[in-house]
């Protein structure tokens, strides 16, 4: 991974743990995470179903379930576009107070995964737009109204005058998710999260909501966290990755560093996965056996050694190995790093 200053960092996670106390135990959802968010860079986060990935956002935006356990830090260096003397610790804060709420939509805003699950459907796509807009930039209606007419025009909506005033069910599935990301976009967020934004969409419409993604981040300097289990989006969209399983980081360093020199075994196992001609030619796609375990009552062990070809009995499973930089800005957690186990995908 590239050099990165220090006074770079927008937002830092250290430690983040995500629990949920269920009837048949303690579900660690999100066991102990760090990264952080550079000015103007997308961090990607990929890996399975049930790796952990938006629940961690969902921890940045402060929007668990009541029955959330939550700790760790998540420090946000930058408000209202200006440097902050003290971070400010999210996770610290009320989750329905009033300085949360300034930053929900105002400094972080998300574009969700389901459009036509987020939007109301009793509200008109411009109401909900117009809301947030009041709410953190201009109170005026009217002028509000103009914001997000703009901002919509901004995301290559047509007659943007029109389909202000229409509500989700009137619109289809692309356009329902450039007015998300409208809306997400509409107060100038220093950070966008971004979870699974092109689920459900036909190649040719996520290609486009992809570059207008990529677009409104240069035109407006915005850092992003894109979410996502393609590894094809991952290579199009980040400048770093961070690869989760089983809740936990496996491997975090910059793109061209995982795609031509991956260290972890599931990262290299994502990358044999990925469909190209000469496998499509061989008949038979490589994929990982087994399934993401259930994160209740787990053994001590390596999160991913029961799925592993190359664990080591009497090693991957006496114990949770730590997270060794084995090169300089490339973070991997597994007993083998480094130890000439590395192999090209």
């Amino acid at each position: 991974m590239e050099k990165q200053r220090k006074d770079d960092i927008i937002l830092e996670l250290k430690d983040v743990k995500v629990h949920f106390k269920l009837d048949e135990g303690l579900l660690k959802a999100v066991d102990g995470v760090s990264f952080a968010i550079h000015k103007g860079r997308t961090l990607g986060i990929v890996g399975e179903s049930g790796c952990g990935k938006s629940v961690t956002s969902n921890a940045i935006f402060k929007i668990l379930p009541k029955y959330g356990l939550i700790g760790g830090d998540i420090l946000l260096y930058e408000k209202d576009h200006k440097r902050l003397e003290t971070p400010i610790n999210i996770a610290k804060l009320n989750p329905t107070g009033p300085e949360i709420r300034s930053i929900r939509g105002g400094n972080i805003s998300m574009i969700f995964q389901e459009p036509m699950k987020a939007f109301s459907p009793l509200h008109t796509i411009g109401n909900q737009i117009i809301e947030a807009i009041q709410l953190h930039i201009e109170p005026d209606p009217a002028k509000a109204r103009a914001i997000a007419i703009e901002a919509l025009r901004s995301v290559d909506i047509s007659n943007p005058e029109q389909r202000i005033d229409e509500y989700p069910h009137q619109l289809s599935g692309g356009m329902r998710q450039r007015a998300m990301i409208a809306m997400a976009l509409s107060c100038k967020p220093s950070i966008l999260i971004a979870d699974e934004p092109t689920t459900a969409l036909d190649v040719t419409v996520q290609a486009q909501v992809l570059d207008l993604i990529n677009n409104l981040k240069r035109e407006n300097d915005t850092s992003v966290i894109f979410i996502t289990h393609d590894l094809g989006v991952i290579a199009e969209m980040s400048d770093d990755v961070v690869v989760m399983y089983l809740g936990k980081v496996v491997e975090y360093c910059d793109v061209d560093t995982l795609f031509y020199h991956p260290m972890h075994p599931y990262t290299r196992a994502l990358l044999k996965s990925i469909p190209t001609e000469d496998k499509i030619h061989k008949g038979r796609f490589e994929s990982i056996r087994g399934t993401v375990p259930y994160p209740i009552n787990l053994p001590v062990e390596c999160g991913f050694c029961s799925r592993c070809d190359e664990a080591e009995k009497g090693v991957c499973d006496k114990g949770e190995p730590p997270m060794v930089e084995v090169e300089p800005g490339h973070f991997v957690r597994c007993f083998h790093a480094g130890k000439g186990k590395e192999a090209q995908a």
